[in-house]
Order: C-alpha cells, then sequence, then structure tokens
C-alpha cells in the first residue's frame, strides 16, 4: 500500500482554510419549532416509547389543569384502532381564539399556543395558580412532533377548528356557529419521521389515567380504546382520593395489610400560609411485603424519580416514628433501626400543588424546590405522632414491622458477609466448586454465563474464551424467590452459588463496586422449559438482586433454535417466526433446504455454541430494562404471576389462551 504525506506547508494551508472557513455563516439559527424536531430529546426526554407517551401527558395534563381550578369535571380520551392517534376532550373553558394582544401579526391566541414555545397560560397566576405544564412548551412541542394536529374549541356559543401539522399552521381558524357547552379538543398523531414506533399502548395510557382521578377527587375520565373492541369504555373515577389510592394498591398486589387503615392527611393553602404557596395530600399504610411502593406528584404530574416532596415525606415518617419510638422505650436492646426498616412494606402517596414547582428537566421528572422538603415534613410530623400516639394499636403493630425488618437485615449481612467478593489474589477461595472462571480480574470485562444443565454447561466451558467468559451449570428449575422467605432463598443452593459467583451480596447487603462480572447472561434452551427457568431468575434478580437489573448489568442470551443449510450455506434461526420468514425467502431462490431443530444447548458443538451464542462479534444479547414507565406493571406482574395467589395466574391463562398461537411443549 503506497503511502501518501503531507508536508507542513501543505498543513498550514489546510489549517488556515479551516480558519478561513468558519464565519458567521456558519452559524445556525433554528427557526420557531425546528428546534424542538431537531433535538426531541431535550424536550420531551427521547423518541423511544416513554418519549412517544409524553406528547399525551403534555396534552392531558393541560386538560386536568382545567379541572384543578374548577373549570372542567370530565376528559375524554380516545386511542385510534390503530393505536397511532389520540384525541383529548374535556369539558373545560376552551382556549381563547380571540387574536393574541402581543403578536405582531394577529394572529389567534390558539396558533401562538401551539406554534411558540414558552407561549401558555401557566406563567401568570391569573390564568392558573399551580399547573403541571409551565414550562409553556407542551402544546407547541407536541404539535412539532406530529404529522397531524387538529384542536376543536367550543367557546361562547361557536365553534372553532384549527389545523397542524409538524409544527405549522394549515389553513384559516374555522368557525361555526351553534355549539352547545364549552371545551377543548386535541387530536394528533405522532410522527414516525420522528419515533420509530409510533403505537401507543393501551395499558400506559389507562394507568396514568387512572391515577390522574385519584390525584383530583370529583375528575371522571373516560378511555376508549378502538383497537380492542372487546373492552368498551373504561370510566375512572375516585372520590377517595389518595387514601382510596393506597388501599387499592394493596389489594391490587395482594398485601396483606399491618393497619387497619391508612394515615391520611389534607393540608389546605391557607394552613400553608407563610411557609409555601400551595397544598398537599398525603396517604400511606403499611403491609406485610418486604417492598416499599412510593408514588409523588406535583400539580397532577407523577415525579417518576421523586424529589424534595418525597424527601420530606420520608423524614417525616422516619421522625415521627423514632419519637413514638423512643417515648414508649419500644426498641430492643442490640437493634438498630434505619430509615428503611422503618418504612418497609409501605405504600404511599404525596401530591403537592405549589404555584412555582422546579423541576428538573421539561419531563418534570423530579421537583427541585429546596422549601418544599421541611414544609412536607414540617406539617405532616405532629399529625403523623398525634395519630400514633391515638391509634395505639396501630402503632404497635408498625414498629413491630420495623423490629423485624431489622433484625431480617441483620441477619441477612450476616449471612452475605460470607459470600463478599474477596480480593484478586484470594477471590477464588470462596467460588462455587461448579463455576469455571474466567482468568480476568477486571469486572467491566468479564462475563458470567449461567446455563441451563450440566450438559449445556459442559459444551460451553469448551467453546467460551476463557479469558473473559465464566461458566456457571444451573440444575434443574432454581427456587421461585417470589413464593420464598429470605432465609429460605439463602438457604438454596443455586441461588446460594449464583450469590457466590458475583461476590457483591445480597439483598440490602448487596454492593456494586464488589460485582465480579459486569455481564450476567442467562444462557437457556430456546424452549418453554428454558423460558421458564429464565423467568424465575430473573423473579431472584428483581426481588434480591435490583440494581444489577437497574444498572444494565443482566441480559438474556439468544441461542438458537434452528439451524438451516441450502445451497452449502448455513443459517441460525432463533424462534419458529423467524424460520417461516428464512424458509419461504430461501424456497423462492429454489434448491434444497435442510432444517435441524435443537431439542437444546447440550446438543450443540461447543464451536458452534461458541459462534452463534457466545462470540461478542456474533451473538445477541437481549438487555433485561425496566422503563420508569412500566416499573409499577412490573412490579404487578411478577406479584401476580409469580406469588402465592394462583387465581392471579388462572385469570392470565384464561384470558390469554386464544393469543397462544403455538406452545412449545
Amino acid at each position: 500500500m503506497s503511502e501518501v504525506k503531507a508536508s507542513q506547508e501543505d498543513i498550514d494551508i489546510s489549517k488556515n482554510a479551516a480558519a478561513e472557513a468558519y464565519d458567521a455563516s456558519k452559524i445556525t439559527i433554528l427557526k420557531g419549532l425546528e428546534a424542538v424536531r431537531r433535538r426531541p430529546g431535550m424536550y420531551i426526554g427521547g423518541t423511544d416509547k416513554a418519549g412517544l407517551h409524553h406528547l399525551l401527558w403534555e396534552v392531558l395534563d393541560n386538560a386536568v389543569d382545567e379541572v384543578i381550578h374548577g373549570h372542567a369535571d370530565h376528559i375524554q380520551v380516545t386511542l385510534s384502532s390503530d393505536r397511532r392517534e389520540l384525541t383529548i376532550k374535556d369539558n373545560g373553558r376552551g382556549i381563547p381564539v380571540e387574536p393574541h394582544p402581543q403578536d405582531p401579526n394577529g394572529r389567534s391566541t390558539l396558533e401562538v399556543i401551539f406554534t411558540e414555545l414558552h407561549a401558555g397560560g401557566k406563567f401568570e397566576e391569573g390564568a392558573y395558580k399551580t399547573a403541571g405544564g409551565l414550562h409553556g412548551v407542551g402544546a407547541s412541542v407536541v404539535n412539532a412532533l406530529s404529522d397531524m394536529l387538529i384542536v376543536t374549541v367550543k367557546r361562547g356559543g361557536r365553534k372553532y377548528i384549527q389545523r397542524f401539522s409538524r409544527g405549522f399552521v394549515i389553513g384559516d381558524l374555522e368557525e361555526q356557529e351553534g355549539a352547545r357547552g364549552t371545551g377543548t379538543q386535541v387530536s394528533f398523531r405522532a410522527d414516525d419521521e420522528i419515533f420509530p414506533s409510533p403505537h401507543y399502548d393501551p395499558k400506559v395510557i389507562s394507568e396514568r389515567l387512572e391515577s390522574k382521578t385519584y390525584l383530583h377527587s370529583g375528575l371522571k375520565i373516560s378511555f376508549k380504546d378502538l383497537g380492542d373492541k372487546s373492552m368498551g369504555t373504561q370510566i375512572f373515577k375516585h372520590d377517595g382520593g389518595l387514601a382510596e389510592y393506597v388501599l387499592n394498591q394493596s389489594k391490587f398486589l395482594n398485601r396483606q395489610q399491618v393497619i387497619e387503615a391508612p394515615f391520611h392527611l389534607i393540608r389546605s393553602e391557607e394552613e400553608s400560609k407563610g411557609e409555601v404557596d400551595g397544598r398537599f395530600e398525603v396517604a400511606f399504610t403499611w403491609t406485610e411485603s418486604t417492598d416499599t411502593l412510593s408514588k409523588a406528584f406535583v400539580n397532577g404530574i407523577p415525579t417518576g424519580s421523586g424529589g424534595t416532596h418525597e424527601q420530606g415525606l420520608r423524614d417525616s415518617i422516619n421522625k415521627a416514628l423514632r419519637s413514638f419510638i423512643e417515648q414508649h422505650n419500644l426498641c430492643p436492646k442490640g437493634v438498630s433501626l434505619t430509615p428503611d426498616d422503618l418504612r418497609e412494606g409501605m405504600i404511599a402517596a404525596v401530591h403537592v400543588f405549589i404555584s412555582d414547582p422546579q423541576f428538573q428537566g421539561q419531563t418534570k421528572d423530579k421537583l427541585n424546590n429546596t422549601e418544599v422538603r421541611s414544609w412536607v415534613s414540617g406539617a405532616i410530623r405532629p399529625y403523623l405522632e398525634q395519630w400514633l400516639n391515638d391509634q395505639q394499636t396501630q402503632a404497635q403493630a408498625i414498629v413491630t414491622r420495623a423490629i423485624q425488618a431489622a433484625k431480617a437485615r441483620m441477619a441477612s449481612r450476616a449471612a452475605v458477609s460470607e459470600v463478599r467478593r474477596k480480593s484478586p489474589t484470594s477471590r477464588r477461595l470462596n467460588l462455587p466448586g461448579k463455576l469455571a472462571d474466567c482468568s480476568s480480574n477486571d469486572p467491566t470485562r468479564c462475563e458470567l454465563f449461567l446455563v441451563e444443565g450440566d450438559s449445556a454447561g459442559g459444551s460451553a466451558k469448551q467453546g467460551r474464551d476463557r479469558k473473559f467468559q465464566a461458566i456457571l451449570p444451573l440444575r434443574g428449575k432454581v427456587l421461585n424467590a417470589e413464593q420464598a422467605t429470605e432465609k429460605k432463598v439463602l438457604g438454596n443452593q443455586e441461588l446460594s452459588d449464583i450469590t457466590n459467583a458475583l461476590g457483591c451480596g445480597f439483598g440490602r447487603g448487596l454492593d456494586l463496586s464488589k460485582l465480579r462480572y459486569h455481564k450476567i447472561v442467562l444462557l437457556m434452551d430456546a424452549d418453554s422449559d428454558g423460558h421458564h427457568i429464565s423467568t424465575l431468575l430473573l423473579t431472584f434478580f428483581y426481588r434480591y438482586m435490583r440494581p444489577l437489573i437497574d444498572e444494565g448489568y443482566v441480559y438474556l442470551a439468544q441461542p438458537p433454535l434452528y439451524k438451516l443449510e441450502h445451497q452449502k450455506k448455513l443459517y441460525w434461526v432463533a424462534d419458529d417466526q423467524e424460520k417461516m420468514k428464512l424458509v419461504n425467502k430461501l424456497s423462492k431462490k429454489g434448491g434444497k433446504i435442510d432444517l435441524q431443530r435443537f431439542k437444546g444447548l447440550g446438543e450443540m458443538m461447543p464451536k458452534i455454541l461458541y459462534d452463534t451464542t457466545l462470540n461478542p462479534s456474533k451473538r445477541r444479547l437481549l438487555q433485561v430494562r425496566i422503563e420508569q414507565e412500566d416499573r409499577h406493571s412490573t412490579e404487578t406482574t411478577i406479584s401476580n404471576l409469580m406469588g402465592k395467589d394462583a387465581s392471579e395466574r388462572y385469570r392470565f391463562v384464561v384470558q390469554n389462551a386464544l393469543n397462544v398461537d403455538d406452545l412449545d411443549i
């Protein structure tokens, strides 16, 4: 290969040319809503499933703002049959349509709201004192990212219709006489140039809609999914507020309550004068579950990452319970109660209404107002302390629950101290005997394959790259961690071997800094038994080692189910659907197709297993992730399908039996 060398003179000339080329003409000014289309992640967090649904939340929050201030009480949401188009209708005052006084072109207020960033009624307290869409960009962002958006307004006995597309107005404002009532209707279709998969999930929508009715007493929301004719119209209305919410959550998750009724407090604006300009509602209860479920909201918007309002709730519970325990000398000697012990098994919800919320980003995922923490904590604590002293029986049950949690934590810490990761020189001393470890000591490079059966484990051990790939064979189906106690889980040989191999501890004692492998790959047969074992392992990781999932360390391998040979070429196929597509494609070319179905990983020669499943340059791995909006449904699914109540599994099987095209037995 010939070499081309540049002289110093050439280099200097190139630098000067580059410097001259960088001038004012190279600075781009994005006009209108073009910036939103260029960088949608800055406004909705991304173009994935969460970002797509964020368009709906923005329009919905505008309708709910009318409810918050007493101008509406009914919202209707309709999802089209192709699951791409949404219509949100409220019976509020209707968006103003007269020319905007500050617009030099005399455009209608409706047009300005949907085509200009930071244009809305949320900046001035005269229109909305506490509102969700405070940034004033929601309506215009939805318009910018939709290939079709139609707004219909009923106001003053007339109907007005304005059409938009990709941030631009289409046609003039249409006006019709004789309209009854008032309100706003927004219909939009997300732009497939922006969103790779612009299809909405009706389950995600219905859960969010129902949560809104818990937050706003008197609000009724109707939801119609035209893609599911059997469902009909769902009606959500919950006048019991957050107290009803936490009760229904405990029932829905099949969690036995420790106390008879939840603690419930509503703090009015008058009571909060001199502290924060706002009001809040809070409710919580304790259950027998080891998991804690906490939901936080600001002005009707869920804040998935919490914030200062949730911190204030935690502070008040910690301080009030400690005060009660110390006052009555209830803590046994040798037991130290942590805040997590006091809150274990809680289902809690807090909702604050404040006039000037400071969110972390446009997606409003976290509240940052520092004054809210002390406001919420200081308001709840005296009421909670009084409630504990008035409800001695329930208070004793809560304290007993916390002491049991502390003892379980201490026992767990003692157990996991035996399986903590060793230093590089002695880290193998406490590893399972059947673990074929790798030679590397770098966790960021190391991979652990949990393999179904000794036969497949043998093939994997022979085919792996010993430098960075470790193999741990598992015998049969592991214990269902959802139905077992922590003590039983710790005593299970297979799960104990996994914990020992990972080296990072277990449960509350888990320390990710001691994790020995940054890729934990579930390698099971591509059949129903293999899927079941994967589900059992994922349940274990979810319940007792969830940070591994949250940090993206857990993967599912995709071993081939079929080998196809056609015209001296080999094809590896993962499932029946992919097989049918490939067979149809190859059949058009003519010639014989040899098809082999693997009964299990143990049938594969080591080299084939490496080439198809272990080789980083060729394999397919699925990373196990739980999106923020899916966390509640994930908890519900695991509780229902893996828990002790068989009726939930039976109901699931009956409801989904007709959807099973092929069952691998």
